[in-house]
């Protein structure tokens, strides 16, 4: 795949563009650099200033805990993310996030290794599921839940609120809640002796650990049954929308119908492939790389354009309505996830909007040749490339 850009005899990327440009003589990221061709030498098609449209979790600050972390990226970190915010969180064998709720819905995906999730509704029903590599779990707003960590090497998820304000720091976690709680009042609650509260802690967990717990069967609770939603999807068992350079599977209301508020892709693109020119009507997108290199080129109409290149770690972010691609520039699989604050998934063709209108008047537009749109199907091919 040819580089966007030209390097120096060292290897350094330069802001050199054939006749414009020139190479850095100041202080430089040389690395970072190499990361965005497309900031450093933009393509000619680019056009004025967009808000940044990518992220990195390296930026972000890191919450370490007693085996593990959490990171997040939100409206703070990327001011254009107004509607989806996401977490990046880590937790070893036996360790705990421990039982809270949030504001916002928490719709996850793990990334690697295997944890338990668990939740009970307002009506004392209970829901517990062993969640492993492509799994994803949803739990609406005010829905107590928790998180922890199986044996082997525990876990590592992405979480997606819908709510690009959302603070981790501001979860509603038991801990916290009962230490600001005076233990006569917990007594009263529970209808036992104050001394019953001796050693509750005075302050939040947020992660620690714990026994790895046992079989699902052995840890499960039946409270006043089991709730009426499943609440974890096996997206990544899900059978994909299949092309010759690629898949995607689609998890949303249709298919999980817990994860009322959020619709998601997993998008898998290979070597010289793209995900087609489209655009979304009803939400914002947010992205996250999970393996291998791409690119992205947003037009935000009014002459405005911009490119941005992306690898694994890093969160992508479209604007609702902004046309956009996403091309493998890289030599192996690109896989990330696109993440909507909507019941249902929605996207718009370039090419099946150009092909399904009067060929006349596309011509009269852009001079292009009806073959150009012959080649189009009824049926979307949502991962286009070379033939």
């Amino acid at each position: 795949m040819a580089t966007l850009v030209e390097t120096t005899p060292n290897g350094f990327a330069q802001p050199i563009r054939g006749t414009e440009g020139a190479p850095i003589i100041g202080p430089s990221n040389h690395e970072r650099e190499a990361q965005s061709p497309g900031r450093l030498t933009p393509p000619v098609t680019d056009h004025g200033t967009l808000p940044n449209l990518k992220w990195t979790f390296a930026d972000s600050h890191n919450k370490l805990e007693e085996g593990g972390w959490a990171r997040q990226t939100t409206v703070r970190e990327m001011p254009v993310a107004v509607e989806l915010a996401c977490v990046n969180m880590r937790l070893e064998a036996g360790v705990v996030r421990e039982m809270h709720w949030h504001k916002p819905a928490e719709w996850g995906f793990m990334i690697k290794g295997n944890a338990r999730v668990t939740c009970v509704d307002e009506e004392g029903k209970t829901y517990q599921a062993d969640c492993t590599e492509g799994d994803i779990w949803n739990f609406p707003s005010g829905i107590p839940h928790s998180i922890q960590g199986l044996s082997g090497e525990g876990c590592e998820f992405l979480l997606v609120f819908d709510d690009g304000a959302f603070n981790e720091e501001e979860t509603f976690l038991v801990t916290d809640f009962l230490a600001h709680i005076p233990k006569s009042v917990l007594a009263k609650n529970f209808g036992v002796q104050e001394s019953a509260f001796a050693n509750i802690p005075k302050s939040e967990k947020y992660i620690f650990r714990a026994d790895i717990p046992g079989p699902l069967a052995q840890d499960r609770v039946v409270g006043a049954g089991p709730t009426p939603v499943i609440y974890t999807h096996r997206m990544g068992a899900q059978e994909p929308i299949k092309s010759n350079n690629g898949s995607v599977r689609v998890t949303d209301s249709t298919n999980f119908p817990a994860a009322s508020t959020v619709a998601a892709a997993l998008v898998e693109v290979e070597p010289g492939g793209m995900r087609e020119l489209h655009w979304h009507r009803t939400s914002d997108e947010l992205q996250y790389y999970l393996e291998g290199q791409g690119r992205m080129t947003v037009y935000t109409s009014n002459t405005n354009a911009g490119t941005f290149d992306y690898q694994a770690g890093d969160v992508g972010y479209v604007p609702c309505v902004t046309p956009h691609y996403v091309e493998n520039t890289g030599t192996t699989t690109l896989r990330y996830l696109e993440v909507w604050k909507t019941e249902r998934f929605s996207d718009m063709s370039l090419a099946q909007w150009l092909a399904f209108t009067p060929y006349e008047l596309v011509r009269a537009h852009l001079q292009i040749e009806k073959s150009v749109l012959d080649r189009v199907s009824t049926t979307k091919t949502p991962i286009v490339g070379p033939r």
